[in-house]
């Protein structure tokens, strides 16, 4: 979503422009079940006007049976400034031939009303949103403003091609030298059969909620409530099972936690199981990148192939990072080629790293070795394209 025009966000608040009392009390409701505190006009608010066109005191004002928020002082509120501005159809004419800005939506409770595109786009509407059926959608823009959302994370899911790959080892060194080199980082653990992330990084017992405390998760979660949640491991927060007979989450749970753990950006690594099913669908879609590793060995990449063809029905981009060459064994690009998926690198076996994680040393923490140097190297690049940078 568009910020508004010169950076300002009015404190986080939506601005409602209405007069027509059963959609301004839909919009309050929604406004509310968001967290927001909306200002409400009836049309675009003159320059340094008050909060409230209508009689407004002490106590707020009131338009129809809908309670009106307080008055604000004059330099806070404004067509420009708010960071999100609802217009309703009924104001929709007495928008026409306000200054063009982003975060504009027209909204009415008519779904049969063949003119409502039309006024749309007479007032520079981004989206046309319409009640009830558009309720959940906008309750999300609104929790945007509010949490002051941005550039989303960048997600990345790392998958085994074959069992032993050592995909969870990948998936929790990345996510430890993005943390390590200052990036807000959150890993999810996508296995409830991996015997959990937060035992590799030696957090088994930190206090914090685990994915069976968000099964009954509908609709939109947190994502400040859900950072705050989780357990904190190597400066990064973890999302992971624990030791109960649960074994799977909702896909609308998972879809709703995994948005939630994307909207303050940073980066977001998970752990993905080998099988695809509805809530790992969920997970892959919401992916910008997935890592298959696989062994350099001809047996490897037969299994890998069956894997590759689950998550390319999902996933939009899928790249092979080739762990170890066996004797004989074939090249990184080979592996790749035979894949049909773009290297992203090799991480050559490093001498022992099994014996040391075994022992209880978290994967990257040492930031020493090819697995810390491959990973460093990864986010350099990703970073900077996601970014912009050239590489």
């Amino acid at each position: 979503m568009g910020g508004a025009p010169g950076g300002a966000t009015a404190g986080g608040r939506p601005l409602i422009l209405t007069e027509d009392p059963l959609l301004l009390d839909d919009l309050l409701r929604l406004c509310a079940a968001a967290g927001a505190e909306p200002y409400v006009h009836h049309g675009v608010p003159e320059p340094g006007g008050t909060a409230e066109e209508a009689e407004a005191g002490p106590g707020g004002g009131v338009v129809g049976d809908a309670l009106l928020p307080s008055p604000l002082p004059r330099s806070q509120v404004g067509w420009d400034s708010a960071p999100l501005v609802l217009v309703g159809d009924d104001a929709a004419g007495r928008v026409r031939g306000a200054p063009r800005r982003p975060g504009v939506f027209l909204v009415g409770r008519d779904l049969d009303d063949p003119q409502v595109w039309q006024r749309a786009v007479e007032i520079g509407a981004e989206e046309v949103l319409r009640l009830p059926d558009a309720e959940n959608r906008l309750v999300d823009r609104i929790a945007d403003v509010v949490e002051g959302a941005g550039r989303p994370a960048l997600a990345v899911g790392v998958i085994g091609g074959s069992g032993g790959a050592g995909a969870s080892t990948l998936a929790c060194a990345l996510a430890v030298r993005a943390a390590r080199a200052g990036e807000r980082t959150i890993l999810v653990d996508g296995d409830p059969l991996g015997g959990g992330m937060d035992v590799l990084l030696g957090g088994e017992s930190a206090e914090g909620l685990r994915w069976p405390d968000f099964a009954a998760s509908r609709g939109r979660v947190g994502a400040g409530a859900l950072e705050e949640s989780l357990p904190e491991l190597h400066a990064l927060r973890v999302l992971s099972w624990d030791r109960g007979d649960r074994m799977a989450v909702p896909p609308a749970a998972t879809r709703s936690v995994l948005a939630a753990a994307r909207r303050r950006g940073g980066v977001v690594v998970v752990d993905l199981p080998r099988r695809v099913d509805e809530a790992v669908a969920e997970v892959l879609a919401q992916l910008d990148l997935v890592l298959m590793v696989v062994p350099g060995d001809l047996r490897a990449v037969a299994a890998a192939g069956r894997v590759a063809a689950g998550v390319r029905m999902v996933a939009r981009d899928v790249r092979v990072v080739v762990r170890g060459r066996c004797p004989g064994g074939l090249e990184p690009e080979a592996v790749a080629g035979l894949l049909g998926a773009p290297l992203a690198g090799e991480v050559p076996v490093e001498v022992g790293l099994p014996g040391r994680v075994a022992e209880g040393e978290t994967p990257g923490a040492q930031g020493r070795g090819a697995l810390a140097r491959f990973c460093d190297g990864f986010w350099q690049r990703a970073l900077g394209a996601a970014q912009g940078v050239p590489a």
